[in-house]
């Protein structure tokens, strides 16, 4: 009987042992497999066999083929577009959490801790039924007049009773005029960047009024060196066609960084401004504005400087304004409808044209390209509107295109899995939604220019 229980308590230790050994092998078998398995569900990029690699290595250096396949489509994105309920906004309400027996016991220990007297609070009553009564009567007064600023949009203007007047913005690079020229507008047709020379053309904003009309023109950045002429040939051609474009105007608004000329004087700056306001314009008005306020902490400063351009006879009017926060913009507004003339207006009201849409969207895939590209490379950049389609349902397709001189700065402009140009692409597509209040499909492209023959 020993030698029976021996034998049946070695074959069960071996049985345990070959399974223990078994479940082992097994678990280290699946231990090797893990860290494969983990790459393969959470790498960034797709496991590709190495003939397709190796294809599309190949495909990368054809820069053709390249241009064919979008660098980025928001149809790829889901990125759906509703319209705001301007009536879902008031449908909750919060309500008070707390209870009003601890509100009650709470106001008597702050405020002396006596019980409330009847005849008090029968009084106080009384005086805040009076109060509300008197607020009620002046909201209705309030009410029946008519608003400081009619906007009468839907009002049909005859012709001849029209007025109207074209404005040019000029000043140095960063002096604030397409912040301005936004502001004045009511929404973005200029792109906004802290680089200089971020416009490279002339942009038009219209303004309409009851029956005037205001035609803002924001130019190129006036940029000159010390000697007297551009640092670049491509900037001195949009200097010159700036030049020439000054006389064209029945306005014009001479505008310069405030802050900057206090911390840091420029004398190209000071020089330009004496220069437009030396002598008098006999066809055309200029005013001095005097930009970004906001950021002077002493405001006593600003009257040294209008005291130090105030013997300029060709300036009418001196402004002091903030073009990104609005200060001031309501008195500039105000002169400017005031000197508008009898003509009929340029632009329609009531549409936007075509022309004005296509530059916007240009500018506004601009100015997010100059977000997340940085040093020379925005500035040798060609920026291209290659279709514009408005599509049956009402939406708009825009397809636009880079054009780099080198492959590295496609690969920089492109970004890593297509990141960057993605993330540009995103946020222009949002913003132009929200700006032509319809569906967008934007398409960007990145392309190297191809090489001239010999």
């Amino acid at each position: 009987m020993k030698a029976l229980r021996v034998i049946r308590i070695l074959t069960s230790s071996s049985s345990s042992s070959s399974s223990l050994s078994t479940l082992f092998s097994s678990t280290t078998n699946r231990t090797r497999l893990l860290p494969s398995a983990l790459s393969r569900s959470f790498a960034a990029q797709p496991q590709t066999h190495p003939s397709a690699a190796a294809a599309a290595s190949s495909t990368d250096e054809d820069t053709d083929a390249n241009a064919t396949l979008p660098n980025f489509d928001s149809s790829e994105f889901s990125l759906h577009f509703t319209p705001p309920d301007p009536s879902s906004a008031n449908s909750y309400q919060k309500k008070p959490t707390w209870d009003e027996t601890y509100r009650a016991r709470a106001n008597q220990a702050l405020f002396g801790g006596k019980k409330a007297d009847p005849k008090q609070a029968e009084e106080e009553g009384d005086e805040e039924r009076e109060r509300a009564a008197r607020l009620a009567r002046v909201l209705l007064e309030a009410a029946l007049e008519p608003p400081d600023d009619v906007e009468e949009e839907h009002m049909v203007v005859k012709e001849e009773d029209q007025r109207s007047l074209s404005v040019g913005i000029i000043g140095a690079p960063n002096a604030g005029k397409s912040s301005l020229t936004n502001f004045m507008v009511g929404t973005k047709v200029a792109a906004v960047s802290r680089k200089t020379n971020t416009t490279t053309h002339e942009v038009l904003g219209v303004m309409t009024k009851g029956n005037r009309q205001i035609c803002f023109f924001d130019t190129p950045g006036l940029m000159i060196g010390h000697h007297g002429y551009p640092y670049r040939a491509d900037v001195r051609v949009r200097v010159e066609s700036a030049w020439r474009s000054i006389d064209l105007y029945d306005l014009l608004i001479v505008i310069f960084d405030v802050h900057r000329h206090l911390s840091a004087p420029d004398t190209r700056v000071i020089k330009l401004i004496k220069n437009l306001g030396a002598q008098v314009h006999p066809k055309q008005k200029r005013v001095l504005c005097m930009n970004k306020v906001d950021l002077v902490e002493d405001k006593k400063d600003l009257l040294k400087v209008a005291k130090e351009f105030e013997d300029l006879p060709a300036y009418d009017r001196y402004f002091m304004i903030s073009g990104l926060k609005g200060s001031g913009v309501k008195d500039l507004v105000q002169y400017l409808m005031d000197q508008a003339v009898k003509r009929p207006w340029d632009e329609d009201p009531t549409i936007m044209s075509e022309e004005i849409m296509k530059n916007i969207a240009l500018e506004v895939v601009r100015e997010k390209m100059l977000d997340h590209i940085h040093q020379e490379i925005p500035y040798v950049i060609e920026h291209r509107l290659m279709d514009w389609k408005e599509l049956r349902d009402g939406s708009l397709r825009i397809e636009q295109h880079f054009i780099t001189p080198k492959h590295s700065q496609r690969q920089i402009l492109v970004g890593k899995n297509g990141s960057k140009i993605g993330r540009i692409g995103i946020e222009a597509n949002e913003e132009l939604r929200s700006i032509f209040r319809r569906q967008v499909h934007l398409i960007l492209q990145v392309r190297v220019a191809r090489r001239k023959s010999a």
